[in-house]
């Protein structure tokens, strides 16, 4: 009979302590050194020095080399971290069918460059569907519920023609990596937070060609609508539940909000922005905040989350209690009695169309 396979022998990994091994046996030889050497028990002070300064220099040049080593390391985790990031919250295109958009995150946990917040935004058949939510609990435990989430969304959000379609097929989705979860879970070592309290907040939108506006809300804080000089809510009442905390019930509520008007901006966030609070306990005025940039400002996204970001983090003194993520959506789209034609030749420019007259 011939063997198809050979079993080779793995290689051993290096502990997180390998990097000092080589300074701590330095240590020791330099100690052996002083304690049996009879040329480090002399009285010349000179050769003291000698003998010193040898050690001196091999001993800082061991350190400058662990400290390369570990640099190395950290350099190559960045990056590993970033490509996660990357192909798991992908950054928002900066346009999207005539909307502009722009959207970052705040992870809670120092270093970090994700967290357990999501958020997408996809032109479809449909119109531009946008999603954000937040994982129970924040830092990394989350990515598995986050990759689950957005994985479905952006496939089901090209197929599904309602609101209430994707978020059943969100739903499955965040059962089936629960379920997964569970099975995978060991037994014996029970993980706190485990699979029974997986769900998450989600806010779907819908921005149609029109302008209008769809929404569907499972638990997540409603979004804030930027104009007029002022920032109001665009919906208000009891959202329903988180997604995965109870059963979706058989009829939707899903909202058709007041249509968003060109230079009128979106402004989405998650609940660590509304709950973060200062050293006496005050929570960070986020309205307040929002209708001082609108009334400053031309909304522009990248702009408005720079502001909203600097001021949060003023309130907090930069000490964030859960992960944050912000989204900004303004329509930039040309409203259809300002549509230019193309110029004729011997026409003396382009000139905007008007609306054709009522034949009644």
């Amino acid at each position: 009979m011939i063997r198809c396979w050979s079993r080779r022998p793995r290689a051993r990994r290096a502990g997180p302590l390998a990097p000092l091994a080589l300074p701590t046996l330095w240590g020791a030889v330099a100690v052996t050194w002083k304690m049996t050497c009879p040329l480090a028990r002399q009285d010349d002070l000179a050769a003291r020095m000698a003998g010193s300064a040898v050690f001196l220099a091999v001993g800082t040049g061991l350190a400058m080399g662990v400290c390369r080593s570990l640099r190395r390391r950290l350099r190559q985790i960045e990056a590993i971290a970033h490509a996660a990031q990357r192909v798991l919250l992908r950054p928002l295109p900066p346009r999207l069918d005539g909307l502009a958009l722009a959207g970052r995150q705040l992870p809670a946990v120092p270093g970090a460059v994700v967290g357990g917040d999501l958020y997408e935004a996809l032109a479809t058949p449909y119109g531009v569907r946008v999603i954000i939510g937040d994982v129970r609990g924040h830092g990394l435990t989350g990515l598995g519920a986050v990759a689950a989430v957005l994985g479905s969304f952006r496939e089901a959000a090209y197929e599904e023609p309602g609101l209430g379609g994707l978020l059943r097929r969100l739903d499955r989705a965040l059962q089936r990596y629960a379920g997964e979860r569970t099975r995978d879970e060991d037994p014996a070592h029970p993980v706190a937070g485990g699979p029974a309290e997986e769900f998450v907040t989600v806010l779907l939108l819908d921005i149609r060609h029109n302008g209008d506006v769809l929404v569907l809300n499972c638990g997540h804080p409603w979004p804030y609508r930027l104009g007029h000089d002022d920032a109001e809510p665009l919906a208000t009442g009891v959202p329903l539940p988180p997604l995965g905390a109870f059963p979706l019930p058989d009829t939707l509520p899903v909202r058709r909000c007041d249509r968003l008007l060109p230079g009128e901006a979106l402004f989405l966030h998650t609940d660590g922005a509304a709950e973060a609070r200062d050293a006496g306990g005050r929570f960070f005025p986020l309205e307040t905040v929002l209708g001082t940039i609108a009334r400053r400002t031309a909304l522009a996204p990248d702009a408005v989350i720079d502001d909203v970001r600097a001021a949060l983090l003023a309130h907090t003194d930069g000490r964030l209690g859960d992960d944050v993520s912000f989204v900004v959506v303004r329509n930039d789209r040309v409203p259809a009695d300002r549509v230019l034609v193309p110029v004729q030749p011997g026409d003396p420019g382009p000139r905007p169309t008007r609306p054709a007259p009522s034949s009644r």
